[in-house]
């Protein structure tokens, strides 16, 4: 299979997944924003923290090493060896739900059952979820490898949406279970190379501890109260909704699409130019998005935190600290799209050796990150986590832009010019930040719709205007758009 092939078969997924994501995780919000209403501070806290904590460190511990190594090379493979590896993730999931059980239940402190009711029973339904879920894994890691996208992506967004109705039943109905309804609806409804593997899960590891580090600190360190872990946990979720919408599937897709182009022993100058050449451009293409997205995402994310929040959670949201969270998350945003793109590559073309001296890296920065989480915490509140998180990321992102260009300095393709933006698109953001802001302080947010919906209308047309901006000046991005996407332009359709 060709790199061309292979990159439009990724760009598919990309779309595919991109499309249906959105749709069904329009539905959820719905779901989410209506649940809110009904739940105390303490209790999302509880189920959104600490349960859902114990639940991906499970499926994480048990699986993410796994992926990483039987989705690299994945044409030159023997599958049934490779399955039979993949069934040994349900074994380690019995064990690291008992164990991660047990911290949870003895060793953590226990919220008031009369605040937090069934607390026992939400750790045990959480932790075999876990395991259940688990043994979906081989057939998602087959799907994945030959890009089925379609069973994928709607088996796994209809487990959403199902969890989510269960829930929003329950809690319709059935207010007083408490845990019941959050352990019940996560148990029912989920669908769903050796040499490599020790290596990917010991970075793995180190990078859970970066990806979930507030959770384990906010857990065990007892920083935050329950209620707000809660607020906390909701501003995180909102924030990361255009993270998990649009980046996660472009991540997913284009690190299959550079395992399967690159070869992670060779060096770039002794691997086929075709396909080093293809992969610069894709690179450079992406990084351009990521950019492009962040930038918009941080710029206009500014002045419609507080409104995005009352509308969504109402007083116990906006006010307080989590406007100040959500505008800190949008900066946050930007960094994770630049870092999901670079390190999507950086973890396709790395040798083992290389992934294993990377660990080092991992290792200094997870424990770098604990400690700054508790010390920025203690002196600014929750932010301080969102700032911990920033300066990780600056430092992955430097690690990756160093690997990516000691690969490519010896040939002629420069993929890092795709984080340089024209003049005038980087004018035109400023000044629809600008513009933005002042209509927040005259129109946002106590008086009432009509002036909400003007605020709405100022920002449609700054973004307008700013993304009409991106499109005459980035034209090399556009041009890469079409090409995956299959649009034809004008002159094409008229000969």
């Amino acid at each position: 299979m060709g790199s061309q092939e292979v990159l439009g078969q990724a760009a598919r997924l990309a779309s595919f997944g991109l499309i249906l994501q959105v749709l069904f995780r329009l539905i959820t919000f719905v779901l989410n924003a209506f649940i809110l209403r009904f739940l105390s501070k303490e209790i999302v806290g509880v189920v959104n923290v600490r349960l859902t904590l114990l639940y991906s460190t499970t499926l994480f511990l048990a699986r993410e090493a796994f992926r990483r190594a039987c989705l690299s090379g994945v044409t030159q493979r023997d599958w049934s060896q490779t399955l039979n590896l993949l069934w040994l993730t349900v074994p380690l999931g019995v064990f690291w739900s008992l164990f991660l059980g047990w911290v949870w239940l003895q060793l953590l402190e226990v919220p008031d059952p009369y605040v937090v009711p069934h607390y026992a029973t939400g750790v045990v339904l959480f932790g075999l979820s876990a395991v259940i879920e688990l043994l979906g894994e081989p057939f998602w890691v087959l799907a994945q490898a030959h890009m089925f996208v379609k069973l994928k992506v709607i088996a796994e967004s209809l487990s959403v949406i199902l969890k989510s109705i269960l829930t929003a039943f329950l809690v319709l109905w059935l207010p007083h279970w408490g845990l019941y309804i959050f352990s019940l609806a996560q148990a029912f409804i989920n669908w769903k190379e050796a040499k490599l593997t020790w290596s990917f899960f010991k970075q793995s590891f180190l990078k859970q501890i970066l990806t979930e580090g507030e959770r384990y600190v906010m857990t065990f360190l007892n920083v935050l109260n329950f209620g707000d872990q809660g607020v906390y946990d909701i501003v995180n979720n909102l924030g990361s909704l255009v993270a998990r919408l649009i980046f996660q599937p472009i991540e997913e897709s284009f690190y299959i699409f550079f395992a399967k182009v690159l070869e992670r022993e060779k060096d770039a100058t002794l691997q086929k130019q075709e396909d080093i050449a293809v992969a610069a451009a894709v690179l450079e293409s992406l990084l351009k998005l990521a950019l492009l997205a962040g930038l918009t995402i941080t710029v206009f994310g500014f002045a419609y935190s507080q409104l995005a929040l009352d509308i969504y959670g109402g007083a116990m949201l906006s006010s307080g600290s989590g406007p100040v969270l959500l505008r800190s998350y949008c900066f946050y945003v930007l960094l994770l799209a630049i870092n999901g793109v670079t390190e999507c590559f950086t973890f396709a073309a790395m040798s083992k050796e290389e992934v294993d001296r990377y660990n080092f890296v991992m290792l200094a920065l997870s424990s770098s990150f604990l400690v700054l989480s508790y010390l920025l915490t203690r002196w600014c509140g929750s932010v301080g986590f969102i700032l911990a998180n920033c300066f990780n990321m600056g430092i992955r992102i430097t690690q990756s832009l160093c690997f990516i260009h000691r690969y490519y300095r010896r040939s002629p393709h420069r993929p890092l010019a795709g984080l340089r933006l024209s003049p005038v698109l980087l004018g035109a953001f400023a000044l629809g930040g600008g513009v933005t802001a002042v209509s927040e302080v005259f129109f946002c947010c106590e008086q009432g719709w009509p002036a909400r919906l003007a605020h709405i209308a100022v920002g449609a047309f700054c973004l307008g205007a700013t993304l009409g901006t991106a499109f005459l000046t980035e034209t090399k991005l556009i041009r890469f758009l079409r090409t995956q996407l299959g649009v034809p332009r004008r002159t094409d359709k008229m000969t």
